[in-house]
């Protein structure tokens, strides 16, 4: 039997029920979202069929108007989720696929609503939970074997769009090939890393994350912390996200955060840090009084506003159960982390420092180290599960073991031993045998230790991911320089991965691609343009590189950039014309001459999460990469040969808009509607898989014969084209939508798509398109308002109004 999942159920239209079925629909799934009749109906409401679905519509309307969107594409995906209710709408469940049970967490609730399910369900239909900590034995227990069978636990994380991990959970009779097709689904339709956990409480994430949360809120008491404090040193500079604990637990909602705790602590009697899962008193406190974070607009934080309409950030003193103005803390030992190279130099250099925070950080993060290996076999029988789970429930940079590794495994060991710590018998044991990392990478293959057999096992891949590192280690770089590599993908297939600083475009780079092609012309069949930056969104390139140019324009060497300009764009068509084919694999930020890199593409593979747009006004600038010229390219000759020109007008205002208003995608779907991507581009949901498809695309292109482009006449508006822009540009003046730089800089993007000074309805040549938007780009970098902008970008990293 092949099994497909053509419609799936979601139960329950909460946070949680509600991104799961806006992430089923966003993978073009007929989703059905239902939840219970409300219980306050009047006599009249009681026929009403609006009425009974109130409660399921206002979680619909939620996820609709949530921010940031659940949906990738609300105007499109929306339609794909119908509403309906427990009593009315329970026998559609039989014409599903996939029901997965997101009700409240109630045991005696959900042994209800699975009872009902077994009753409806089609024979082959997979049914799951979302529970975090209600055991599935406890669930199914009362229930067939052929339901068990198909039963099991699929546990994503809030929001469920953003965030990769899905743990799954196989019951006690769950069918293997039920597993196997749940996992591939999963990781392949829905774009999830998929870690395999235990029936144990709150699985691997929940287990971890919220016993390294709460026992630092604990060690914060203990040691006459401040949680602006505890925030500082458990950010990025750890590898941890912004929100670091205190933020992430207002982002979250202490009560989910104290929810998942408690019931912790109820289950895990037998656990030797079972106390590390109680909530300190003000922390309890602030639940009683609904203090509970973002949703109750104040937890830990708060932001208060003043009379002259300004927010003043405030934090909690736990002491006095009072708002204080914020303060910006500060350690020796994070300043000496700031001249450290690379995540692992910091980690040793804030964890192993002498001063208080220091300190503090070597106190939580070396109980939440021994805890993490402690767990291994009861929660998860390998380190990479459990790292895996932190890193994609939590965005950690590295995981708990990667982190052990680090700080030394033999080192840090020494000193908890120093200390008096416990240190887990199966990490001692690891030593005792002469291996000092839980991780090692050999010719191409990371491996992991496995405590059960004492030895390293490659962590095994989907045969569809292909991993740039991987290639690199096993030899398969075949040039580069210190900005792009040329990496052999194998079948005559090469790779170009950028490797700068978020992956910007330089003079390097540039020269570094063009001699990429000029090897793969000689030796290749087609080129996928791509890289593997770590991180959520990452960067596929957030533009070109502001800081050389800037430093051009302020020695005033203005012939210089432009001939940098004419280097990039000679790059991007020599791309686009030549004798093989290329297709660019963006994602997260492609923004500038990103996105100007994968225009020049015959086609693009994108990940579903994909910020895209050409955004240079935001800067001052026009795009000068050739993303004016291929962006007009691409409505101006998609149109049949009987359209006449002067009737490209809504596309020439659609082109316009974009560039001059600096628009970007939130996601691949929207950068379809946008224009970005065309009918046959493809997008993808697992950034994983994005390199290996793109090769995929390169073969079928060779297989079907690939002809390069030929080079047409653009047709163009004219000078017409700057008079409706005017226009346009006069209203939003008059509005003060926009400054008079803004309107300066939309002028020269409305001359440049419009063809210049030629007649009305004219034709011209790429190469005179790409000289207007050179001359545009070089005199904007004579303006001081530009220059302010720049300099602003680059220090702040967020876009000056001037």
């Amino acid at each position: 039997m092949v099994r497909r999942i053509r419609k799936a159920a979601v139960l329950g239209s909460g946070v949680m029920g509600g991104g799961i079925a806006a992430l089923l629909a966003s993978a073009g799934i007929k989703t059905l979202l239902l939840d219970i009749v409300p219980f306050d109906l009047t006599d009249e409401e009681k026929n009403d069929p609006k009425a009974r679905n109130r409660i399921v519509q206002a979680g619909f309307d939620g996820i609709v108007k949530s921010k940031p969107s659940l949906f990738m594409n609300a105007k499109d995906e929306k339609a794909l989720v119908q509403v309906g209710n427990f009593e009315d709408d329970w026998d559609k469940l039989a014409e599903c696929d996939w029901i997965v049970e997101v009700v409240v967490e109630n045991l005696k609730i959900k042994q209800e609503v699975l009872a009902k399910v077994e009753k409806v369900r089609k024979a082959d239909a997979i049914v799951s939970t979302n529970t975090s900590g209600i055991p599935l034995e406890a669930m199914s227990k009362e229930l067939s074997s052929e339901f068990r069978q198909n039963f099991m636990g699929t546990h994503f994380f809030n929001p469920v769009r953003y965030m990769k991990l899905l743990e799954l959970i196989p019951g006690a009779e769950t069918k293997p090939e039920v597993l196997d097709f749940m996992k591939d689904f999963g990781e392949r339709i829905l774009g999830k890393g998929i870690v395999w956990a235990k029936d144990t409480p709150n699985f691997i994430g929940n287990r971890i994350g919220v016993q390294g949360m709460v026992q630092a809120m604990q060690l914060m008491v203990e040691d006459g912390m401040s949680i602006p404090e505890v925030d500082a040193l458990f950010g990025p500079v750890l590898g941890r996200p912004k929100t670091a604990m205190f933020k992430t637990a207002d982002l979250v909602g202490l009560d989910t955060l104290g929810h998942v705790a408690s019931n912790t602590y109820e289950l895990v009697v037998d656990d030797e840090a079972r106390e590390t899962f109680k909530v300190p008193e003000f922390v309890s406190q602030m639940i009683e009084k609904k203090m509970l974070g973002n949703k109750t607009k104040g937890g830990f934080y708060k932001k208060d506003m003043t009379p002259e309409w300004k927010l003043i950030p405030k934090v909690l003193n736990p002491q006095t159960m009072e708002y204080e103005e914020f303060e910006r803390p500060t350690f020796p030992c994070l300043d000496a982390a700031k001249s450290a190279k690379g995540l692992a130099e910091k980690i040793k250099a804030v964890a192993y420092a002498d001063d208080k925070g220091g300190k503090f950080v070597w106190k939580v993060l070396s109980n939440g180290l021994i805890y993490a290996a402690n767990r291994i076999p009861e929660i998860s029988d390998t380190i990479v599960e459990i790292d895996n789970s932190m890193k994609w429930g939590y965005n950690f940079t590295f995981g708990p073991f990667e982190t052990w590794d680090a700080l030394g495994v033999k080192e840090s060991v020494a000193k908890m031993e120093a200390e008096g710590m416990t240190v887990p018998e199966n990490v001692k044991k690891m030593l005792a045998a002469g291996v000092e990392s839980f991780y090692k990478f050999e010719n191409g293959i990371d491996y992991y230790f496995d405590f059960a057999t004492g030895e390293y096992k490659a962590i095994e891949l989907s045969p569809t991911i292909i991993s740039l590192k991987g290639l690199k280690g096993a030899g398969k770089k075949v040039m580069g320089n210190n900005s792009v590599s040329l990496v052999d993908l194998e079948d005559g297939v090469f790779c170009v991965e950028f490797h700068t600083k978020m992956n910007a475009i330089n003079a390097e780079l540039v020269d570094g691609m063009g001699e990429a092609l000029a090897y793969v012309d000689d030796n290749g069949i087609g080129v996928v343009i791509g890289n593997q930056s770590p991180g959520f969104p990452g960067a596929f390139s957030a533009g070109g590189d502001l800081a050389y140019m800037l430093g051009l324009a302020k020695a005033g060497k203005y012939a210089d950039i432009d001939a940098f300009l004419a280097r990039a764009q000679g790059g991007m068509m020599n791309a686009l014309y030549s004798s093989f084919p290329v297709v660019a694999a963006p994602f997260g930020m492609t923004l500038g001459g990103g996105c100007e890199t994968c225009l020049a593409a015959d086609k693009i593979v994108a990940h579903s999460e994909l910020f895209m747009g050409l955004v240079e006004v935001g800067v001052g600038l026009i795009p000068g990469g050739g993303g004016c010229m291929n962006t007009w390219k691409k409505f101006a000759l998609s149109t049949p040969p009987c359209v006449k020109v002067n009737d490209l007008l809504p596309y020439f205002m659609h082109v316009f808009q974009n560039i001059a208003m600096a628009k970007f995608s939130n996601s691949a779907a929207q950068a379809r509607t946008m224009g970005f991507l065309g009918p046959k581009d493809r997008i993808v949901m697992n950034r994983d898989y994005l390199i290996g498809e793109a090769k995929k695309e390169v073969l079928r292109m060779v297989d079907a014969g690939y002809a390069p482009p030929q080079k047409k006449p653009i047709p163009v508006l004219g000078k017409s084209a700057q008079g409706l822009a005017d226009q346009q540009l006069f209203d939003m003046l008059a509005a003060g939508y926009i400054s008079e730089h803004d309107a300066l800089i939309a002028k020269k993007v409305a001359y440049i798509i419009g063809g210049g000074d030629v007649r009305d309805n004219s034709t011209v040549d790429e190469d005179y398109i790409l000289k207007l938007e050179r001359e545009a780009f070089v005199s904007l970098f004579k303006e001081e308002k530009t220059i302010a902008r720049v300099e602003h970008m680059l220090a702040t990293g967020k876009p000056l109004r001037n």
